[in-house]
C-alpha cells in the first residue's frame, strides 16, 4: 500500500484545515461522525478531542495504528479501522460523514468517486451532514455539486487556501481548496 510507505513520516499532512476545526467547533449537535479516508487521523483526531465520538476509515494501516494510539494516549472517543471506503456500508450509523480530499475525479475514478457520494447521500439519515473538503481546481466543485441530490440541502459551500509544508525538504505549496457541506433531507 503506497500510503503505508508515506506514513512512515508521522502527521504527514501536518495540522487540519482551520476552516474545518471551526465549523465542527461551532456546530451545536456533537454527535458520531466516520471520517472516510481519515489517513494518519488528523481530522478525526481533532474532532474527537471537540467532544465528538469519530470512527476513521482508511485502507492504511499504519496511518490507522498511528491515529489509534494517539486516540487511545489521549482517552479520546476515536476508533479507526482498517476498511476499504468503497465497500463501507453503514453510512446511517453516523451524524455526519467527513470526505477531506478523498475526491479527485480523474478519468479512471470519477464514476466510482460520484457513487459513493451518491451512496453516501442515499443512506445517511434524514439531518445528517455530509461534509467534503476538495481541491477548488479543474471542475472538481461543479462535478460534487451535480453528484447532490436536488432535496439535498447545501448549507455551506467556504473558499480557503490549503498550505503544505514539509520541512523535511523545505518544500511548501499552496492550494485553492473548498469545503462543501450538504445537509440530508427527506427525498
Amino acid at each position: 500500500m503506497t500510503y503505508d510507505k508515506y506514513y512512515q513520516t508521522e502527521n504527514l499532512f501536518g495540522e487540519p484545515y482551520p476552516e474545518l476545526v471551526e465549523f465542527f467547533a461551532d456546530y451545536t449537535r456533537k454527535g458520531r461522525v466516520l471520517d472516510l479516508g481519515c489517513g494518519q487521523g488528523r481530522d478525526a483526531i481533532a474532532l474527537a478531542r471537540l467532544g465528538y465520538s469519530v470512527t476513521g476509515i482508511d485502507s492504511s494501516k499504519v496511518g490507522i495504528e498511528q491515529m489509534n494510539r494517539i486516540g487511545q494516549n489521549e482517552k479520546l472517543d476515536l476508533v479507526g479501522k482498517v476498511e476499504d471506503i468503497y465497500t463501507f456500508d453503514r453510512f446511517n450509523e453516523f451524524d455526519i460523514v467527513l470526505l477531506d480530499s478523498m475526491f479527485h475525479f480523474a478519468k479512471k475514478d470519477k464514476a466510482k468517486e460520484i457513487g459513493l457520494i451518491k451512496k453516501i447521500l442515499l443512506d445517511i439519515k434524514t439531518g445528517s451532514l455530509v461534509v467534503v473538503c476538495i481541491q477548488d481546481t479543474g471542475g472538481k466543485v461543479q462535478i460534487l455539486k451535480k453528484a447532490i441530490h436536488n432535496d439535498d440541502k447545501l448549507i455551506a459551500d467556504e473558499k480557503f487556501k490549503y498550505v503544505f509544508e514539509d520541512t523535511e525538504s523545505g518544500h511548501k505549496s499552496e492550494t485553492d481548496y473548498r469545503m462543501v457541506i450538504i445537509e440530508k433531507h427527506d427525498c
